[in-house]
């Protein structure tokens, strides 16, 4: 059965995207780069297409022009086991992005992201729990798990 694979459009930075990715995701990797051809639509010998494996997850990067920029309609969650996660993430990726809200940020290139810990979900499905949980989570910009935590006793 095919794997349903994201492809990203960039303007011109695809390569120097997907070359930051792999050096933040573990088990990561390029792997294949096709180059814009003479008499082709793009400046020869660019990249037009790269192809990159993020810590097994098969992902693509286009550069087709200004035409289409990122936006927060697509994001891609990182579920993080712990706080030391979040904070690895959070900070390779929004080193030259920024952060947004709730866990979300968007990167250099324009790329939105969720860091969020796996126990918040938990937390957010519980009656219990998830007034409170929500209310500090709505409070934060980056997550911090053990406030949340903290905040429903």
């Amino acid at each position: 059965m095919p794997k349903i694979n994201p492809c990203l459009w960039f303007d011109t930075e695809a390569e120097e995207a997907m070359s930051h990715y792999v050096g933040i995701f573990p088990n990561s990797k390029i792997l294949n780069v096709t180059r814009y051809p003479e008499g082709g639509m793009g400046e020869p010998g660019k990249a037009m297409l790269v192809e990159a494996e993020l810590d097994g997850q098969k992902f693509s990067g286009l550069n087709g022009g200004p035409q289409f920029p990122h936006s927060e309609a697509v994001s891609f969650v990182i579920p993080c086991a712990d706080q030391g996660e979040v904070d690895y993430y959070w900070e390779r990726l929004t080193d030259g992005g920024q952060p947004v809200q709730c866990g979300w940020l968007k990167d250099r290139f324009g790329v939105s992201w969720q860091v969020v810990p796996v126990e918040l979900h938990a937390l957010l499905a519980d009656p219990k729990t998830a007034e409170r949980a929500s209310a500090v989570m709505l409070s934060q910009v980056k997550l911090d798990i053990d406030a949340i935590k903290a905040a429903v006793g």
